[in-house]
């Protein structure tokens, strides 16, 4: 398990936190990763920002800083975090794009990380 738990930190989950939270059992952690990966919530959020539907693009973006958070995905989070409070209040502003771009950026890194998983199990 300990090539597991290098794999959480070297990608920058919180392992202490998700192997309590997820009573040790990395295969329901994998599952609900997987789950992440498929979610829709990524292209809703893109597709939101696109025609300019700022609380369409609110709601993807805080249902992806929840499950990041829980899983404790933290480098998702921060990035999600970036483009959740201006959502939240509604702020036109020209980086969205780029912001969205960072969190893409973040789900590749996160397939990366499952098969990384896959493989320690």
């Amino acid at each position: 398990m300990e090539s597991f738990k290098g794999i959480f930190e070297e990608y920058g989950v919180d392992y202490e936190g998700t192997r309590e939270r997820f009573m040790d059992s990395a295969q329901m952690y994998l599952k609900l990763l997987g789950m992440l990966l498929k979610d829709e919530n990524l292209e809703i959020l893109g597709g939101a920002l696109e025609d300019g539907d700022l609380n369409r693009a609110f709601e993807a973006a805080h249902t992806l800083k929840g499950v990041a958070q829980n899983m404790g995905i933290r480098p998702l989070f921060e990035a999600v975090q970036k483009i959740v409070e201006p959502l939240r209040g509604g702020q036109q502003r020209g980086d969205y794009g780029e912001l969205y771009e960072n969190i893409k950026n973040e789900f590749g890194k996160l397939n990366e990380f499952e098969e990384e998983l896959k493989k320690a199990i």
